[in-house]
């Protein structure tokens, strides 16, 4: 069979909350039903039918022939399966979601992977502010999975993530892991002011040293141990980046003492 396709008829006139289009809940609908399904967010919603032509039958496969920064939630609470959009997105893609495999050929808005707890999702423009992070009022950001951007991340990526990894591989912008209860944030490129403010636990890992740490990590030195080669053999194998990013003794700072004081910055040494 081959996969459902979504393709745009046009730029929509209004946002539009795509959560229900993920595999699961696609699954055992008719073309005709998804099509009637509600995805508007105004005092007339939007219908499926009315935005995009729908087409294929496999729910297991999604794919968007034409994206907008007015697609919202795109793969919410997904987890399995998988979705890729041949385009731009708006806010909230990947939200919540356990597993399976999200790519965005494009830009995307604030809060990709908000509260993510598995799977996957490659996006390879940019990226708004709170990559990884919580909403307002929630606790904790992301909890699991791997979200490898191709592009610049905006502010307070992987703000208060707790487990997982966030490759950002040209940089991002300030406050990079604020407030990080555990997990790994890895950028190449230029990194914003004061990258772990307020960690716990985890570790950031960069291709350089920052412009402007907090006055509160503690300057450690060089470290002689296995894990940066380690994790540089990961990411080559996976493929996430195409040389290693740390070396073989890379230098290290401890942090936040302003509070728990058990997170990390480790950089690549210059020279």
């Amino acid at each position: 069979m081959k996969p459902i396709t979504f393709t745009l008829r046009s730029e929509p006139e209004e946002r539009l909350d795509l959560s229900a289009l993920i595999p699961e809940r696609l699954a055992g609908m008719s073309a005709a039903e998804i099509a009637n399904l509600t995805v508007g967010t105004s005092r007339t919603p939007a219908k499926v039918g009315d935005l995009f032509k729908v087409t294929g039958a496999d729910p297991s496969g999604i794919v968007f022939h034409g994206g907008s920064k007015r697609f919202d939630r795109i793969g919410s609470e997904m987890t399995s399966g998988s979705i890729r959009i041949a385009g731009d997105v708006g806010a909230y893609v990947g939200r919540k979601m356990a597993g399976g495999t999200l790519v965005v050929e494009g830009e995307a808005g604030p809060q990709a992977g908000s509260g993510m707890r598995g799977g996957r999702i490659n996006i390879t423009g940019n990226v708004g502010d709170g990559v990884g992070a919580p909403m307002a009022g929630e606790v904790q950001g992301m909890t699991g999975g791997l979200i490898v951007v191709g592009g610049r991340a905006g502010d307070r990526a992987g703000e208060r993530m707790r487990r997982g990894i966030i490759v950002l591989r040209k940089g991002c912008g300030d406050y990079a892991g604020l407030g990080m209860i555990a997990g790994t944030i890895v950028a190449t490129g230029r990194v914003g002011l004061y990258p772990g403010h307020l960690m716990k636990r985890g570790s950031l890992l960069f291709d350089r040293r920052p412009a402007n740490l907090s006055p509160t990590f503690i300057d450690c030195g060089v470290v002689d141990i296995g894990f940066p080669a380690l994790f540089d053999r990961y990411l080559l194998k996976e493929k996430i980046l195409d040389r290693p990013l740390l070396g073989t003794r890379p230098s290290r700072y401890g942090g936040d003492n302003a509070v728990l004081g058990k997170g990390e910055i480790m950089f690549r040494r210059s020279g």
